[in-house]
């Protein structure tokens, strides 16, 4: 479904090619070639992008993909090859380059080390790296000063938190849609959902969404704030070796349901402009632990994070999480 040109909203809007690297009979490495107009109109640029990359430790095969790539994006225009990002910054993006003794948590990429030398050798250079936090629930000195101060934020800004509410789910996800692209407009490399996508999102993710993992933050009556958190499901994935669908999707559910995921992800929070910095992004924070720790969730990832978005970083450090993955988005000029 992801790579459907007819079932993927994304291509409403974009366009991609796909590539395959073959010697003799066996197939050695892939790329997609990814044209986003609105990203390009979006911050008035000619940047095209490369995604699901993958190869075998040969700098050869890579430069090969790249140059399929880049050829395909030249022609329409593009001066700039990024990534990786599949399809954007919005889906999986970004290459670890830092953190590699960790495990893989859901929709980050894990790929190997050789990688980072691959792209370095067919000369690209970092446009930016994105942050990945890791923690527990708050504790201590450290928790009890985030119990009070979430009360002195309530109490000061007038805010109350709510989960998800799955029997409105329609109206929640628009509330989602507003926000989206209210909080996240004028970061680096945002590119704006269409109702379609958010749409289409939102259906992946109804099966296996946690509503008390899903805090809408209100003011006065209006959603001024949210985050998404999902139980890392790649403790399930990874029992799965066969790769048999069937099987693993009873096994993660089966492991869903009766709460033997212990780990999540906080995979998006977003505040409006006119009430970031009043510690909005903490009361998310605290509710996602409060209610996770309740489901017997002891870690969690918090990220991706633009490296010099520093008030969001200190947010983090704040409430005791550290910074313990890099991912690197590249450039190289067409």
């Amino acid at each position: 479904m992801l790579l459907s040109r007819s079932k993927n909203p994304f291509f409403e809007h974009a366009e991609a090619e796909y590539f395959l690297a073959e010697r003799g009979r066996e197939v050695v490495g892939r790329i997609a070639a990814i044209v986003n107009p609105l990203h390009n109109e979006t911050h008035h640029d000619r940047v095209g992008f490369f995604g699901f990359f993958e190869s075998v430790d040969d700098q050869a095969v890579a430069d090969a993909l790249f140059a399929a790539a880049a050829g395909w994006l030249r022609a329409r225009g593009l001066d700039t090859l990024r990534g990786p990002a599949s399809f954007s910054v919005n889906d999986e993006c970004g290459l670890l380059v830092e953190g590699f003794q960790f495990r893989p948590t859901l929709m980050m990429a894990h790929n190997p080390r050789y990688y980072v030398t691959l792209l370095e050798q067919a000369g690209f250079a970092k446009a930016k790296d994105l942050y990945c936090y890791q923690g527990h629930e708050p504790a201590g000195a450290v928790g009890e000063r985030l119990e009070r101060g979430m009360e002195v934020i309530r109490q000061r800004h007038g805010i109350t938190l709510r989960p998800l509410r799955t029997s409105d789910f329609a109206a929640e996800v628009g509330r989602v849609k507003v926000l989206y692209n209210a909080a996240w407009e004028r970061n680096w490399g945002f590119v704006p959902m269409t109702e379609h996508e958010i749409d289409h999102l939102a259906e992946q993710f109804k099966p296996v969404v946690a509503p008390d993992l899903v805090p809408f933050a209100e003011k006065d009556g209006r959603v001024v704030g949210f985050a998404i958190a999902l139980h890392d499901l790649n403790v399930a994935f990874q029992g799965n070796r066969s790769g048999a669908f069937l099987p693993g999707l009873v096994r993660t559910l089966f492991m869903l349901k009766t709460g033997r995921i212990h780990r999540c992800r906080i995979l998006l929070l977003g505040v409006v402009p006119e009430l970031r910095g009043k510690g909005l992004d903490a009361m998310l924070y605290h509710w996602i632990w409060k209610h996770g720790t309740a489901r017997g969730i002891t870690w969690g990832e918090a990220g991706w994070i633009l490296e010099d978005n520093a008030a969001m970083r200190a947010g983090m450090e704040k409430i005791g999480f550290s910074h313990y993955k890099t991912y690197r988005l590249y450039d190289r000029k067409l």
